[in-house]
């Protein structure tokens, strides 16, 4: 497990608010100097706590107003074949393959309902799916706790 100390946490809660903050801004608010920010984040990336730098965009604001969660059951002999297809979908925003009756769960952007029907067919031959429209989401992606040195 990889552990941080009170400087690196002060440093990511800064990043994941801002991940665009300049080295000499992020060092003014967690106090620090530039080149010890700057040592610190050539050590978090290499440890691999910080796999990369990104933007948040609103599907939405892209002309994607319905998210979908699709739970895919491949049926047998398919895993594969499946997998392969869900890759292949650009409206597939994430998924995870997962233990239980499932093997993948997916979140889906899309345009309409008929686009999400049109989606699902491409599978449906090789797989069961059960889907949720997403209402709301009161919990957006966010990062684990931050396990600290003692």
């Amino acid at each position: 497990m990889s552990t941080i100390d009170a400087l690196d946490q002060r440093i990511l809660d800064v990043l994941l608010t801002d991940s665009r903050i300049s080295l000499k801004q992020l060092a003014e608010q967690v106090g620090l100097s530039s080149p010890s920010v700057s040592e610190r984040l050539r050590r978090l990336e290499e440890r691999g706590v910080i796999r990369q730098y990104t933007v948040d965009l609103d599907p939405a604001a892209l002309g994607y107003p319905l998210q979908a969660i699709v739970r895919v059951r491949p049926m047998p002999g398919k895993l594969h074949l499946v997998q392969k297809l869900i890759e292949d979908i650009p409206q597939i925003g994430e998924c995870d393959k997962v233990t239980g009756e499932d093997c993948f769960i997916a979140r889906l952007y899309v345009q309409s309902i008929d686009q999400l029907d049109q989606i699902l067919d491409r599978v449906a031959d090789h797989a069961e799916t059960n889907t949720a429209i997403v209402k709301a989401q009161p919990v957006r992606r966010r990062a684990p706790p931050f396990a600290l040195m003692g």
